[in-house]
């Protein structure tokens, strides 16, 4: 952002200054701050004394003052602050409103400050209001991805009578279809899920398979034939 800088006009002329001749001031300005140098050599801090208003600034060293008011624009006074060097004193005055003053003292009054408006139906509200309550509102969309019940899918697949094609039931597809399936399943589970699935087919004779690891790691898990077979153990 470029910045003005300039001498000031009232220097000499201005009656709201007094004893101005020994001190001599330039200022340069952005939209934000306005930068006063008051050249004051071997200025002591015990003896400096920079007060601030919204509309004034005044400062004293011994016999020596500077005053301008009405300032062209108004300040915080609270940010507003100075440093004392060798050769000069260096104030900075933190404007109000953004924007340029073109020159230190003036009678021109204060902006008003931009504000942003949105329209909500037949009201006007400021933006960064109505934006905060919307962020307010808003519903928390975090949310933890549940687990996939594979016992449920495997049971609901099995166990269904309703006749479905292959991407519904992989046993339309014989044994071949099955098998990827169940594949499918294993590559995409979890360790848990895993254990129990080899830990059933294996001790069940490929009667039963499991994704319940807290219910197989229990016990051994028993042979199931089918309705109307008998499980026989070869020697």
């Amino acid at each position: 952002m470029m910045s003005s800088s300039r001498r000031d006009p009232h220097v000499s002329n201005s009656s709201s200054q007094s004893t101005m001749a020994a001190l001599r001031h330039e200022f340069y300005e952005t939209d934000q701050v306005v930068t006063i140098s008051i050249f004051d050599r071997g200025a002591d801090p015990a003896d400096v004394s920079v007060n601030f208003a919204p509309r004034k600034l005044s400062y004293t060293h011994g016999e020596k003052s500077l005053v301008l008011e009405p300032l062209k624009g108004q300040i915080d006074p609270s940010a507003s602050q100075f440093t004392i060097g060798k050769v000069k004193v260096e104030v900075r005055l933190a404007k109000m409103n953004a924007g340029r003053w073109g020159e230190l003292v003036g009678d021109s009054p204060d902006r008003e400050p931009f504000v942003d408006y949105l329209c909500l139906g037949a009201y006007l509200v400021p933006t960064a209001l109505a934006t905060s309550a919307a962020l307010s509102a808003a519903p928390n969309t975090t949310s933890v991805k549940p687990k996939k019940n594979w016992e449920g899918i495997t049971t609901e697949i099995l166990g269904s009578d309703k006749e479905k094609t292959t991407e519904e039931d992989p046993n339309v597809g014989g044994d071949s279809t099955l098998n990827t399936f169940f594949q499918k399943i294993f590559k995409d589970a979890d360790e848990d899920t895993k254990r129990a699935m080899m830990k059933s087919y294996q001790e069940s004779g490929g009667t039963t398979l499991s994704t319940n690891w807290e219910e197989v790691k229990k016990a051994p898990v028993e042979v199931k034939p089918p309705s109307g077979s008998e499980w026989k153990k070869w020697n």
